[in-house]
């Protein structure tokens, strides 16, 4: 596509593109909505540098895509029950984040995607990783494909935010962020190993971290070499991009089509994020 309203500077192959030529704090007129929709499915990712947002002006640009999301574990900003405070202290030795998943996979409708602000970032270290699951499906042998195609995933928040004896009672001093630990948090909600975008039609790989318990129909055991092949092949470093945040930068990511891992090699520095995500519809 040819941008006229944005300059859209692809940053490799794979995925990610930095966006240039707007002021998010402003009013999108139609044409730089469109393009900005444009780049972030051509691009799986959008970065904008520069950018200063009040809480209330980063939920009516994320509004432009859709309804917002209220997490249904962790504690939000006062006052802005759409905005999750990503924050790791000096004292934190765990982030938030820090493994390849997918968001909210353990829910019947997961994300569209995140917006994620950067308050305050470490001099070093810190950076997140994208990938590319449009490309980690199309990779995979023929045979691979026909095999993945009918298979059903099992995802659940258990291990994330259940109860302490299975989470670990000690987390909460490990990390600045609250989470509500419940028992109804090992729910199972099933949803297809290859999903087919809603926007673009293209099939992906839709294999998240540890949200993805199992396979329809299999035990974790059965289901454990399959899907550590699959986790290993989607974080291949060329179906990879990595962004090194600085201070009032936003990405967009679509959760529909990639996976992230936020990285964790800034202990003895504090990390302040806020997370805006839009509601997405089931996958198919």
């Amino acid at each position: 596509m040819e941008y006229r309203s944005i300059d859209v500077r692809p940053l490799n192959n794979a995925l990610g593109a930095e966006i240039a030529g707007v002021d998010l704090s402003a009013p999108l007129d139609n044409r730089q909505a469109e393009e900005i929709h444009t780049a972030f499915l051509e691009n799986l990712v959008v970065f904008f540098r520069d950018q200063h947002l009040t809480p209330d002006q980063h939920k009516s640009f994320a509004r432009r895509f859709g309804d917002l999301n209220v997490h249904p574990h962790v504690k939000s900003l006062d006052g802005h029950p759409e905005i999750l405070e990503v924050r790791k202290d000096e004292k934190d030795t765990r982030n938030f984040g820090g493994l390849w998943h997918i968001d909210l996979t353990f829910v019947e409708r997961p994300s569209l995607g995140s917006l994620l602000y950067a308050h305050e970032v470490p001099d070093r270290g810190g950076d997140t990783l994208w990938g590319n699951m449009y490309l980690a499906y199309e990779t995979l042998s023929d045979g691979m494909k026909k095999m993945l195609d009918p298979l059903v995933g099992v995802h659940s928040g258990i291990e994330v935010y259940g109860p302490k004896e299975i989470t670990g009672a000690d987390r909460d001093k490990r990390m600045s962020m609250k989470m509500a630990q419940t028992d109804d948090a090992d729910r199972d909600v099933e949803h297809p190993i290859v999903r087919t975008h809603p926007e673009t039609g293209r099939k992906s790989l839709f294999v998240g971290g540890n949200y993805l318990r199992r396979f329809k129909d299999m035990t974790m055991e059965e289901s454990a070499p399959l899907l550590a092949y699959l986790r290993d092949h989607m974080r291949r470093e060329e179906f990879t991009c990595r962004w090194r945040w600085q201070a009032n930068d936003l990405a967009f990511w679509d959760n529909r089509c990639t996976t992230h891992f936020a990285l964790n090699d800034y202990d003895g520095s504090r990390r302040v994020m806020h997370r805006v995500t839009v509601e997405g519809d089931r996958p198919v």
